[in-house]
């Protein structure tokens, strides 16, 4: 897995939202827009929840929420969903 929406629900009830790619995946989609002209011919990648992962994989990006979480940089990263 390269690419998914998530949303995270903490404890006190909170919800928070991200789209998690990882860079090779990233990189897959400049690539693409270099030929069909997107995002200036794939010179620029922007995404208003986007959260970027070296590795793909659900371990991993559980993990890297996780470490969020727990350092409590979660907040300046994920986009809180009102309810």
């Amino acid at each position: 897995m390269s690419d998914v929406d998530v949303e995270v629900r903490l404890r006190d009830g909170s919800r928070w939202s991200a789209t998690i790619r990882t860079v090779g995946h990233v990189e897959t989609l400049m690539k693409r827009w270099a030929v069909s002209g997107e995002a200036l011919g794939g010179r620029y990648f922007w995404c208003s929840d986007g959260l970027i992962v070296r590795d793909a994989g659900i371990s991993n990006m559980t993990q890297v929420l996780t470490g969020l979480i727990e350092n409590g940089e979660f907040a300046q990263i994920l986009q809180h969903l009102e309810d």
